[in-house]
């Protein structure tokens, strides 16, 4: 299955040798172009809800709000496949470091096995308690048939989401950074062509974006599985390796705990904003459908920011998990800087961008001018502290990749839970929907200055090993 030794050694030998930053160039480009497409797919797909998600095609602001209940719903979803692709990704890149080949193998094929067992469980609850867990996700009766409608035909779509998005996770820990890269492009490219024809052209409504994601997601998931039965890697399928072994699920496990527990606060935090948004929405100008709307794209367009810097983070993975098995200190600390520095150049201009022009950003999902200029002021309070945020993920994404579980876990809690979700209550009921979008920069403040000691903390810890050496 390895017929060329020779290219798997030197991939394996630059995450030591080469150039710190020449390295993360490298690794992060294409992580970052694979996560932009993708969510950038996610932008012009709810760009087509939004004009037209409605009945016979039309344009409605209800198809987006609908679409914002089932919002909860993918962070649960992402939350189960990021505790199983970080958690593996990070665990490949330690052992591949160690030289330990054939345990990064056995993590391979427990990964898969933990995936569909978890997979199986999910999507029967979500198909059971599917009308339930909308209403309490926050639907109105007027958006509650576009979110079932949504969540009905996507099914199927976010098991083999998680496949594609945990196993890219896993060629990319092995030494395969550009066809990982490809691979969201197969997905992104079908999703786009697709959900064009099914919405725009056929005026499937909110049901065609959903089939076109199904669609899209089988043929990359065979794409990434493919990669895995014959490549030019040390990680490959390998018999007598899907077997769950306790040792190796709760590596796992323990390493992908923090992005995981992010993504299950992001979902609990979405509860909280959609009830309170129907709260307090039925008596603002938004209205209570057009509140959700607003929220959604808030939501789309941070994570089109965000997803940038979990490129970075994507391509710093592998670079530190190597090195830090390789007891090559210096580099991590390298790697580390830039990784920040970049994150935190890009999250400044996401937030120049929600200051200059946050109408326009809001009219590309909204078509309605007064309901877009709402949500651009929305934006611009919400994000006026969003250049923060790269250090705080990048922090947490560094923690993890080492193996610090208990300080990645304590990040991934503090902005969204520890400081969000306290301020947001307070908040909220003082001064209704402007206090729930001020919390958002409150929390910022608070969830940096957690990270910043956490951090000088590890890397007096990361000193003192690297003088025993």
């Amino acid at each position: 299955m390895n017929q060329q030794p020779d290219t798997t050694d030197t991939r394996l030998t630059d995450l030591a040798t080469m150039g710190v930053g020449r390295l993360l160039w490298r690794y992060s480009l294409p992580a970052v172009v694979g996560m932009l497409v993708m969510q950038l797919y996610n932008f012009v797909d709810r760009a087509l809800i939004g004009h037209y998600g409605g009945v016979d095609g039309a344009a409605s602001q209800e198809a987006i709000a609908g679409l914002t209940i089932t919002f909860p719903v993918m962070n649960i979803t992402t939350a189960l496949g990021v505790l199983i692709g970080a958690g593996a990704s990070a665990r490949i890149s330690i052992l591949l470091g160690n030289r330990n080949e054939a345990d990064a193998r056995n993590v391979l094929g427990n990964a898969l096995t933990m995936t569909v067992v978890l997979g199986i469980t999910y999507l029967a609850l979500f198909a059971w308690f599917m009308d339930d867990m909308l209403i309490l996700f926050g639907a109105t009766d007027t958006n509650l048939p576009y979110a079932k409608e949504f969540m009905t035909y996507i099914l199927p779509g976010l098991f083999l989401m998680n496949l594609t998005y945990s196993f890219n996770n896993l060629m990319r820990a092995s030494g395969f950074p550009l066809r990982a890269m490809v691979t969201m492009f197969i997905g992104a490219g079908v999703n786009v062509i697709l959900g064009t024809l099914f919405l725009v052209v056929f005026r499937l409504g909110i049901k065609g974006a959903a089939i076109a994601t199904d669609i899209s997601m089988a043929i990359t998931t065979v794409f990434v599985m493919a990669h895995f039965v014959r490549n030019s890697g040390p990680i490959v399928w390998t018999r007598g390796t899907y077997r769950l072994r306790s040792r190796l699920v709760w590596g796992i496990i323990g390493i992908g705990a923090a992005p995981s527990i992010v993504n299950v606060a992001a979902c609990l935090i979405n509860i909280f904003i959609n009830s309170n948004l129907r709260r307090f929405g039925a008596d603002s100008p938004l209205g209570s459908d057009g509140a959700l709307a607003a929220a959604g794209v808030f939501v789309t367009f941070t994570s089109m920011i965000v997803c940038v810097i979990i490129g970075i983070c994507q391509g710093m993975q592998p670079i530190v998990g190597y090195n830090y098995g390789a007891r090559q200190f210096h580099r991590l600390r390298h790697v580390y800087w830039l990784a920040v520095g970049a994150s935190t150049a890009v999250c400044i201009l996401g937030s120049v961008l929600a200051f200059t022009c946050p109408a326009e950003i809001a009219s590309l999902i909204i078509p309605d001018p007064t309901l877009a200029r709402h949500t651009g002021e929305i934006l611009t309070l919400a994000m006026c502290m969003f250049w923060m945020v790269g250090f705080q993920i990048v922090s947490t994404n560094f923690l993890q990749s080492i193996g610090r579980i208990s300080f990645s876990i304590m990040l991934s809690l503090a902005r969204q839970v520890i400081f969000l979700l306290p301020i947001m209550y307070i908040l909220v009921n003082k001064s209704g929907l402007d206090g729930l979008w001020a919390s958002f920069p409150t929390s910022d403040v608070f969830a940096t200055i957690v990270t910043a000691i956490l951090i000088f903390i590890e890397f007096r810890t990361i000193k003192k090993l690297e003088r025993r050496l």
